[in-house]
């Protein structure tokens, strides 16, 4: 969904209000909506975020959904929710606690409740708290009778009897009708929020074409949330958060894992190469291969492989032939993939590989984030192997973050690690439309004609440009360029096989030094304060959201702090050694056991104060905000001693 950022938000629709309420402004607010895994809470929280965007809001979510597909309903383990931040300012997280929680039975309450800080509200459906749903969870008595729920704002509301009741004249089941209850929540918070109805209306009559009477029942069941929230008297009060006011242009809702897909037809287009995607679905990355796979009309080709290996194989195949590879996975993947990459640092030959980093280690946490991945994306094969890493930020972050990786992998002829993470990939927000003609032009020159150094008239691969260091790409079949590339190591320019220790030697160290020598912006460095911080917030990846929410707070706060975030992880930028070492201290938040910061101390020499977290969950800003307050309060006291 689309809309430009000038101010105005969409109308309501044919749902008008008519009941005096009143209406409190807010500049931002936290919703979670959680339930069983099968009452279409991702779907809800998907649709809520359609309709923010649509009038305006800047916004960030944060999906949280079991590994297992079907884990036993009513219970802990299958409890989904969807948290979604809107504000009329720009914001960095999907927010640490709930402001409203809609909890769809007891177990999505006994979840969440810890989260809710006191005074925050919570609607509950009180049909699924029955005796047997409680005992599944533990709950002695029922939380609706004792004082459990005496600290929070209340709303009891019947939705599965009242959706049941709007549906009584379709002819739908029971059960059937009771699926659209998640209808009624989204229309009864749509209503309280002021949100637009027809773009949601409009998607279910799509999404449900084939059956139209499940899209009416939905439309029924939304409308009938709606108005229960106008008629009823439990709502005394209505919440408007205004447009944000945004960057000027065309902005939409995108995902990190289809802003990458997006990434990657842009590079496509922008080199003038045939892209081919060779995958094998893992999560949280397949939604990379779904996407891709509507795009034919780009020149891509998606590949599901067998297997993970076969997947890069197919990959690295095609840019053997002359086209991109690309190919997506997570952790356990990468493990697998890990000698195909180490092949085409071998051949030097362009390829991207996606690592959607999720909880591990083995299986571990599938639907859990984690940055624990750049340790085995640094050194993760055999020999000298190295590889250039790039990281992005946020989800919209993502589609720079894969037209960089390309630029990289087709100008030094390499594979690029692209690390994504769960809370990047599945979280949302604003994504300015770029402007096509601004994007970095990525074509590049195959060799068409001999470059031996002699009068052989030979073709040799392994002849490099003295100022990248990559060398030349021939495309198999033309004309007087036979050649010969493969795993074992090769001879300097002729690539002939060679074992001569000399000859590897100066081959690693080229191989090296191409990656050492590539492009890399400077860091730069967020300091209001004009240079008085002695605190430096260091991060990476999906890090860069708690990081920079803390930051405000601190500072607000009236403590100085400094923030820097690392897109390109390897090479690091040429001047972050010395911004390092201008600070009394560097701290490193990292969901992982301190990967980035091991590195910094390996290579700076500076004892860098690593934060670590490996929860499946992402930072919240309130735990940074003390971390950092601890920190300049103890720095100061330090040096005034």
């Amino acid at each position: 969904m689309s809309t430009s950022a000038n101010g105005n938000g969409a109308g309501h629709g044919s749902l008008a209000a008519t009941r005096p309420t009143e209406v409190s402004k807010l500049d931002r607010v936290v919703i979670r909506f959680a339930g069983d895994s099968g009452d279409g809470m991702q779907l809800t929280g998907d649709r809520f975020t359609s309709e923010a965007a649509a009038f305006g809001n800047d916004l960030s979510t944060m999906p949280n959904f079991p590994a297992e597909i079907r884990a036993p309903q009513g219970t802990i383990p299958g409890v989904s929710s969807f948290q979604v931040h809107f504000a009329d300012y720009d914001i960095l997280t999907p927010g640490d606690r709930p402001d409203v929680l809609v909890a769809m039975n007891p177990a999505a309450l006994k979840a969440n409740l810890a989260d809710v800080p006191h005074g925050g509200t919570i609607i509950l459906n009180t049909d699924e708290f029955i005796k047997r749903n409680l005992t599944k969870v533990g709950y002695a008595t029922d939380p609706l009778d004792d004082d459990t729920l005496a600290p929070y704002q209340v709303h009891r509301v019947a939705m599965s009897t009242l959706t049941q009741g709007a549906l009584a004249e379709t002819g739908l089941g029971k059960k059937d009708a009771e699926r659209c209850k998640n209808m009624f929540a989204l229309g009864l918070l749509s209503w309280m929020y002021h949100r637009p109805t027809e773009g949601t209306e409009r998607f279910l009559r799509e999404k449900f074409a084939k059956k139209p009477d499940i899209a009416e029942a939905n439309i029924l069941a939304f409308r009938a949330g709606w108005n229960y929230g106008e008629t009823t008297e439990s709502f005394a009060t209505t919440f408007q958060v205004a447009p944000a006011k945004l960057t000027q242009g065309t902005y939409r809702q995108i995902t990190g894992n289809t802003a990458l897909a997006y990434g990657i037809v842009a590079a496509g287009q922008r080199s003038g190469l045939q892209i081919l995607l060779g995958t094998y679905p893992i999560t949280p990355a397949s939604d990379i291969l779904h996407e891709l796979s509507k795009h034919k009309h780009f020149g891509i080709i998606t590949f599901q492989a067998e297997d993970e290996i076969a997947g890069i194989g197919a990959a690295l195949g095609a840019s053997y032939g002359g086209a991109l590879g690309v190919t997506s996975t997570s952790g356990p993947g990468v493990a697998l993939k890990s000698e195909a990459v180490g092949l085409g640092v071998m051949v030097e030959l362009p390829l991207v590989v996606i690592d959607v980093q999720r909880g591990g280690p083995s299986t571990g946490l599938p639907t859990k984030t984690e940055q624990a991945d750049l340790l085995q994306a640094m050194f993760g094969r055999n020999g000298e192997s190295p590889v250039p890493i790039v990281a992005p930020l946020s989800p919209a972050d993502c589609f720079d973050a894969a037209v960089e990786a390309t630029r990289i992998a087709l100008k030094y002829r390499t594979p690029v690690l692209l690390l994504s993470d769960g809370a990047i990939a599945n979280g949302s927000e604003p994504w300015l439309i770029p402007d096509v003609d601004e994007l970095p032009d990525l074509r590049v020159e195959f060799a068409t004609e001999p470059n031996a150094d002699n009068d052989s008239g030979e073709f040799w691969p392994y002849v490099r440009d003295p100022e990248t260091l990559a060398r030349a790409w021939a495309i198999p079949g033309t004309p007087g360029l036979q050649h010969r590339i493969g795993g074992l190591e090769k001879a300097d320019k002729t690539g002939h096989i060679s074992y001569d220790p000399d000859n590897h030697d100066k081959m690693v160290r080229l191989r090296q030094a191409k990656i050492d020598g590539i492009d890399v912006p400077d860091l730069v460095v967020d300091d209001p304060s004009g240079g008085k911080a002695r605190v430096l917030a260091l991060g990476w990846g999906s890090s860069f959201g708690p990081i920079g929410a803390a930051c405000r707070r601190v500072r607000k706060l009236g403590l100085p702090i400094a923030q820097a975030h690392l897109r390109h992880l390897n090479p690091l930028p040429a001047n972050l050694g010395d911004i390092l070492r201008s600070y009394d201290k560097v701290v490193v938040p990292e969901m992982n056991l301190g990967q980035l910061a091991l590195l910094l101390r390996a290579k700076y020499l500076v004892d860098v104060h690593s934060h670590t977290k490996v929860a499946g969950m992402a930072f919240k800003a309130e735990e940074l905000q003390n971390l950092f307050s601890e920190i300049i309060t103890s720095v100061t006291t330090e040096a005034a001693k």
